[in-house]
């Protein structure tokens, strides 16, 4: 190409073939924004899980292959495996906001496995990516969309965040897990007269970051609570998180709070009462939880490996 083909090409604009490139590209990204804009899933997806559901493209699981055994033996088929994203801003408030995200994802995901014809999504986990942008989250869930032998499509299926494992004893038991609930809460305690006591006396108790602390649990455990009041009549709780931040205002200390629970909701139906009456409670440890299994399932708050709860 000479220099003045090079000129002539640089003022004529794209060429045709990249135009079309462009188009193409943009096109799927168009379709998904006004999916989710009125709340239905995008076609593009809508035509992978209903072909994963005919058998025109291969079935998709992130189950183990013990699970998968287990599964089938108790008339249980995978379909496909999903997910769901949802990055929230926080516009006012990080507190609703880490249920608002949760919970965004969480109805994404049940319209795509309603879309797949499933009953049930198992094994879901909750995932983030470390990615430091100003005010805003990443709430994504990812599971194994699943059919059960004998039933129709459900219109609202079944979320269960718990393992596969766990969620076939739990049916044997008549507790069905039905979705996720999130406890959070944050709190700054900053003003001109703030003296946490953190300065060198002794042993002395910082009886104003004690308060503080207390307060953000409390209100983070209350969160949990009404919001597992609308998904079930118990909990299995799995993820406890707290920080808290120390900083510079104006030459004053201020100090930042935050403590974020997720569990587990759980319906005990025809009236089978929860196994030792359990019924909201909160498992208080800082790491993976001793419930069951050894290694973390939910920690998407540390961003750790998976494993069971």
């Amino acid at each position: 190409m000479g220099l003045r083909d090079l000129f002539t090409s640089l003022f004529a604009g794209p060429s045709p073939e990249v135009l079309a490139q462009r188009a193409a590209s943009e096109r799927p990204r168009a379709e998904i924004e006004a999916a989710l804009a009125e709340g239905r899933v995008p076609p593009a997806i809508q035509a992978r899980v209903e072909d994963a559901r005919s058998g025109k493209l291969p079935w998709v699981a992130t189950l183990t292959p013990a699970e998968l055994i287990t599964v089938r033996s108790h008339g249980i088929r995978p379909i496909a495996a999903i997910s769901a994203s949802c990055w929230l801003h926080y516009g006012w408030s990080w507190t609703e906001g880490h249920a608002q995200g949760w919970e965004m994802a969480l109805q994404r995901l049940r319209d795509e496995a309603r879309a797949a014809g499933a009953n049930a999504v198992l094994d879901v986990k909750m995932r983030t990516i470390p990615l430091g942008v100003e005010a805003s989250m990443d709430f994504t869930l990812v599971g194994t969309a699943v059919s059960v032998e004998g039933l129709p499509p459900s219109a609202d299926p079944v979320v269960a965040t718990v393992p596969t494992l766990e969620f076939v004893k739990l049916l044997e038991a008549d507790v069905v897990p039905t979705g996720i609930a999130i406890g959070a809460c944050y709190e700054w305690l900053q003003n001109y007269w703030v003296d946490p006591n953190m300065r060198w006396r002794g042993n002395v108790e910082s009886e104003q970051l004690s308060a503080l602390w207390e307060r953000v649990r409390r209100q983070a455990h209350a969160d949990l609570r009404n919001h597992a009041r609308k998904q079930g009549n118990g909990v299995l709780a799995h993820l406890n998180f707290s920080q808290m931040f120390e900083s510079d205002v104006n030459d004053r200390k201020a100090y930042l709070a935050r403590h974020i629970v997720v569990a587990t909701t759980v319906d005990a139906r025809r009236g089978t009462t929860l196994p030792h009456k359990v019924n909201f409670v909160v498992d208080i440890h800082a790491g993976g939880t001793p419930l069951t299994g050894t290694r973390p399932h939910h920690q998407s708050y540390a961003n750790e490996s998976e494993g069971a709860i």
